[in-house]
């Protein structure tokens, strides 16, 4: 499928890396969410049945469609299994961009978010591949967060804080690590 003009794609990109904060990235906001639906809902629920190919062609659009896959599905759908329905994609795409060395020059910012959807897997391979990309890349802050993630896939197998959203049963000692605050 070709996807002639991408504005969305440059919208998205301005909107994520000059309009929101880092604060805005990782806290949880109405008025970002209610931002990112007004600006991309239509454009998640049209590109979501496209395959990864179909956004690696240029590497601003393939960052753009990371974006738009694992963040903004986060943001418009909290507490909701919509917000990980396009995980497969946005790992798709990722693993795309990193064969293509199209993380290569980006700021922190821009390589951090192009391995998000690695440290958002629940498969134990891209938690591995996002250490190493994450110690290699110097982005020591996302390394700690990496690692933190890693541990929970290594020790559980999945994410014990999605369970109650995807309709999963938490073990006890699933639980104790969401008490003990790993929930992101």
């Amino acid at each position: 499928m070709a996807l002639a003009a991408r504005p969305w794609a440059a919208e998205l990109l301005h909107v994520w890396f000059r309009v929101l904060r880092p604060s805005d990235w990782f806290g949880s906001s109405d008025a970002v969410d209610r931002l990112l639906a007004e600006r991309f809902a239509d454009d998640l629920d049209r590109l979501g049945s496209c395959g990864a190919e179909d956004f690696l062609d240029d590497p601003g659009t393939a960052r753009a469609a990371i974006l738009l896959f694992d963040q903004v599905p986060r943001n418009l759908f909290r507490d909701d299994q919509r917000a990980f329905a396009y995980d497969p994609l946005a790992r798709a795409l990722t693993h795309g961009v990193l064969r293509r060395a199209w993380h290569r020059g980006l700021d922190g910012p821009g390589r951090q978010f192009i391995a998000m959807p690695l440290m958002h897997s629940e498969d134990i391979a891209d938690q591995l591949l996002a250490l190493r990309f994450f110690a290699q890349e110097g982005l020591h802050e996302a390394l700690r967060f990496s690692r933190a993630h890693y541990r929970m896939i290594a020790r559980f197998g999945r994410f014990p804080h999605r369970n109650a959203t995807l309709g999963r049963t938490s073990t006890l000692a699933e639980k104790r690590a969401i008490e003990a605050g790993f929930a992101w």
